[in-house]
C-alpha cells in the first residue's frame, strides 16, 4: 500500500488545482499507483515530495493523467453529419462569425479537423477555433502539428494533399490550418468557461469523469453555448437526461441548446 489516498488527492488538488475526486477512483487509482510504482517511489507522501521539487516529474504526471487517444475526423459518419448538416445550419442561423471551442482537444487533431471541416464552407481567414486542454505537453505536440500516418488516415484525400507535407515518416500541418487554432490551457473542472458559443465539441473526454462531474461540464457548455448553438460529443458518450439539462437532441452526438 502507498499510504492515505485521500491525504494524496487533497496534496495533488493543493499543487495543480486538479480535483481527482471528480474522475471514476478505482480506474484513476491504479493508473497513478503504476506510474509512482515506475518512479521507484514507496508512498504517495514521497511521490508529492518528488513532483514538488522536479519541475519534470510535475509535468510527467499532469501529462499521465490526461488521456490522449486522438486522431483525425474520428469516426467519419459524424464529420460527414457535422459538414453536411450541422455547419451550414449554424452559418445560416449566425452568420460567418462562428465562435468555435474545441474542449479537451489533447493533440490538436480535433480542433485542426474542424478548421478542415469548416474551410467547405468558409473561407479560411473567417474560420477560428479556440482548442483548450489540462496538459500542457499535449498542446506544445499540437502547437507543433506533426502526426504520423495513423492519426491522419481518416483525414479526405483532398486535405492531405493540399495540408500535409510528409517529413520523415510523419506529416506536418500546414501554417495555413495552424493559424486559425488558438491554444489555451483550460480545466474543464475549475476554469471559467468561454461565451458565446455557437459549436462546442467535447469528444470521448468525459467518459472518464464521475456522473456528478459530467452533469455539471454538461450544465456548464450549456451556459457558453448560444440559444441554439451546438455541442457535439463523443460516441462512448451519451446524456441521458439531456432535457434536464436544457438540450434538445439533434442525432445521437449533436445537441442543441434549447433556451
Amino acid at each position: 500500500m502507498l499510504g492515505d489516498y485521500e491525504k494524496f488527492k487533497k496534496s495533488i488538488f493543493s499543487l495543480t488545482q486538479i480535483d481527482l475526486s471528480s474522475y471514476k477512483e478505482k480506474q484513476m487509482r491504479r493508473r497513478i499507483d503504476t506510474l509512482i510504482t515506475k518512479n521507484k517511489v514507496s508512498s504517495y507522501d514521497a511521490y508529492v515530495e518528488l513532483i514538488k521539487k522536479d519541475k519534470e516529474k510535475f509535468e510527467q504526471f499532469v501529462n499521465f493523467l490526461t488521456i490522449n487517444v486522438s486522431e483525425f475526423y474520428r469516426n467519419p459518419e459524424q464529420w460527414k453529419l457535422l459538414e453536411n448538416d450541422i455547419i451550414p445550419e449554424l452559418i445560416h442561423k449566425f452568420g460567418k462569425n462562428i465562435k468555435i471551442w474545441s474542449a479537451a482537444c489533447s493533440t490538436g487533431d480535433e480542433p485542426y479537423s474542424l478548421v478542415m471541416a469548416f474551410s467547405r464552407h468558409l473561407p479560411l481567414n473567417q474560420i477560428k477555433v479556440i482548442a483548450t486542454d489540462l496538459d500542457k505537453q499535449v498542446l506544445d505536440t499540437a502547437r507543433m502539428g506533426l502526426y504520423n500516418e495513423k492519426s491522419i488516415s481518416g483525414v479526405p484525400e483532398e486535405f492531405k494533399k493540399k495540408y500535409f507535407t510528409k517529413v520523415g515518416n510523419s506529416y506536418q500541418i500546414s501554417n495555413e490550418i495552424k493559424s486559425r487554432v488558438e491554444f489555451k490551457e483550460h480545466n474543464l473542472l475549475k476554469d471559467p468557461y468561454p461565451s458565446g458559443c455557437h459549436l462546442i465539441v467535447c469528444r470521448n473526454v468525459l467518459i472518464y469523469f464521475t456522473e456528478e462531474a459530467k452533469e455539471e461540464i454538461y450544465k456548464k457548455f450549456n451556459s457558453s453555448l448560444v440559444k441554439d448553438g451546438i455541442l457535439f460529443i463523443g460516441s462512448t458518450e451519451q446524456i441521458m437526461n439531456y432535457k434536464e439539462l436544457n438540450y434538445q437532441r439533434k442525432s445521437s452526438f449533436f445537441f442543441s441548446k434549447e433556451n
